[in-house]
Formats: C-alpha cells, structure tokens, sequence
C-alpha cells in the first residue's frame, strides 16, 4: 500500500540539485527525471487536518497544502528524555502483528531486519510514546529533519498498511512541517539517531473519520515502530562561514585543503553523507550557489557517481562536524562545456566549501 507525499521543495535549491546530481543526469536530458530514493519512498502523509475527512492517495507533483491541525498537550509518552509528562516504562509486549496484505510485501522480499509492532492494550485515546532503544547525538526538535525507517499497522489487529524495511529505502521527514499525519509531527520529536519508538496514535492525529488506503479504516487507530537513522539540525542561515575566495589559474588535479578538522566518525564508503555546500567559481571567487541561506541540507551517495567526481573524492577521509575547501578541476565537475544553468563556464574550475553535518 502506497501514499501520497507532497513534492520536495527544490526551487530555491535548484543550482545544488543540479551540483549534486549531476552524476545521475549525465546522460539524461531532463533534469526533472532524476528522483531521489528518499524521494520516492511511500509514507502517511497528509494534504489536509487531521481528523477532517479529507485525504488524497494520489501523487503530488505541487506541494501539500498547509495544515490546520494543532499539537495536543495531552500527549503521553513513555520512557522518553524529551518530554516533561508522565512516562512508564513498558519495554514494549510480546504480542505479535499479524502481517496484512501489503503490495509492498507480495512483491520483495522481508527485510530479516524489520521489527515486529506490539499492539497496545487498549486503543490509544491520545498520542502514546514508547521509546524502544534510546539513540545518541542531536535530539530531534521542530524544524530538524529526521530520516527513519518504520513498520505502520493497525492499532486493532495488527494489519500492516506500509513499511520502509522491505523497500530498503528509509523516509526523511521535517518536523512540524505538516509533511505527514501529526501523529508523526508530534511523535518524533526528542527522538535521536540510532533510537527506535513506538506510536500508537489515535484516529484524530491520523487519518480520523476518513480512513486511507485499503486497510487503515474510518476511525481506525493506528501503530508504528520508528527507527531514526539519522536527526539532522535545522541551521541557521547566521551560521554561514565567511569565506573570501581569491580567483586564481585552474589547478591540474583536486586541491583538498581543511579549514576545520571534524571529531566525529569518519565517512564511510557506501554511506549518505549530508552536506551544506558552498560553490565558488574559481577563476573570480564569485558565488554561484549555496545551502545555507535556506538551510536544507544535502544529502550526497558517498559511491563511485553519486555526485560530481570532484566532490565524491573530496570527501575521502572527512569526519562528521569537518569543513573543506575544495578546488576541483573542471574535468572533475560539468567536463569542458561547463554548465551554463549553474554558472560555470567552459574550461573553468570550481571550489566547492562543504560542511560534513552528519553521515548515515
């Protein structure tokens, strides 16, 4: 079973879209063809308040509308460092959920690593927390991003409706953004990464009076298991570095320089690295394009293609909370044309300045 998600929002960005994906657009004529795996990733999302009858189980390619629906402050959570409210420690049962019949499901195979839902004792009336396994590092807060992988059942009987694990590819959601039900909005926050929750959510922050899809009912209370894979801050556009680029010749190979030496883990081959970027023509120093000033991150396949060969083999070796400059060859970006929509003429050379926010 597959939902509606609203589109990216990528207008602002659309210079470093084009940096960053340029790999996978080589040979293609539309830029627009290129989706990323987090992109296309199904989810509960929400084109309307909860609880207001209104649902849409159909592609977006314009956005979500905005929502209405307002955080309750009944919110119950239990065994959770983010919240002040009464907490238990349940640990979770050992009920089993009975597997429904997901398309997901009939057409790949189980993911081993897919954890089991518990349904809860009684329907939940209100939003109930259950931290699993608490996680380390950033605690989640409105306006961070949180990439997750999660297994969504009814509260009922356990009937699976969707889940990441059997895709293999995990969901980034922003909080508070009205993106996805606000069970979910409210559910994530003070979630860190590595830490898996449980929600059980009542119809009113989820689909309500309307049900969606096959199996989630009108009225239907329903549960999730969540694992973060990664929290990633929302920044502060204050937070830009200020970097002076002096124009110089073009270089015959990568110039790495590190302009902070990062103490987190070292990027790993195959990880996501997630990425604020400044580029820089490097025969004016002018500045073509940067994350920053809105603050969405970037997320880069640290693989042989994910991006421009440049930037792939300057972030050999970096370490999470790290900042480099590099001065990258033009053959190692766009090829000798340059790329007329990013700036960058023919036969000239980049400097890219990048900031290692966090890796998964």
């Amino acid at each position: 079973m597959r939902f509606a998600r609203p589109a990216r929002r990528t207008t602002a960005l659309a210079p470093l879209v084009l940096l960053v994906s340029f790999a996978a657009v080589a040979c293609s004529d539309d830029i627009g063809e290129v989706v990323s795996t987090a992109d296309t990733t199904p989810v509960l999302a929400t084109d309307a308040p909860a609880g207001s009858g209104a649902t849409d189980d159909t592609s977006t390619e314009s956005g979500t509308d905005e929502t209405d629906a307002t955080a309750s402050d009944d919110t119950e959570s239990t065994d959770t460092e983010s919240t002040d409210t009464e907490s238990t420690d349940t640990g979770g049962s050992d009920t089993e959920a009975t597997d429904g019949s997901d398309s997901t499901a009939d057409t790949l195979a189980p993911n081993p690593d897919k954890p089991t839902v518990s349904l809860p004792d009684e329907l939940p009336t209100e939003l109930v927390i259950t931290d699993l396994t608490v996680g380390t590092g950033h605690v989640a807060a409105e306006g961070d991003t949180v990439v997750v992988n999660y297994v969504g059942v009814r509260s009922e009987d356990g009937e699976e409706f969707d889940n990441s694990y059997d895709r293999g590819a995990p969901f980034s959601v922003t909080l508070g953004a009205g993106e996805v039900i606000d069970g979910w909005d409210q559910g994530l926050v003070g979630i860190q990464a590595g830490g898996m929750r449980q929600l059980d959510i009542p119809a009113d922050l989820a689909y309500g009076d309307s049900g969606a899809g096959d199996v989630i009912q009108p009225g239907d209370a329903i549960s999730f298991v969540v694992e973060a894979v990664a929290v990633l801050p929302l920044t502060d556009p204050a937070d830009k570095p200020a970097i002076t680029i002096e124009g110089g010749d073009n270089v015959d190979e990568l110039v790495i320089d590190d302009l902070v030496d990062g103490e987190g883990a070292t990027l790993e081959d195959g990880q996501t690295a997630v990425l604020h970027l400044i580029a820089y023509r490097a025969d004016t120093g002018e500045e073509l394009a940067s994350s920053w000033e809105s603050g969405e991150l970037q997320p880069v396949q640290f693989v042989e293609g994910g991006s421009i060969e440049g930037l792939i083999a300057g972030l050999e070796g970096m370490k999470v909370g790290g900042r480099r400059q590099l001065t990258i060859p033009f053959l190692q970006v766009f090829g000798p044309d340059g790329d007329a929509e990013f700036g960058l003429p023919a036969e000239t050379d980049m400097i890219l300045v990048i900031d290692l926010i966090t890796s998964y």
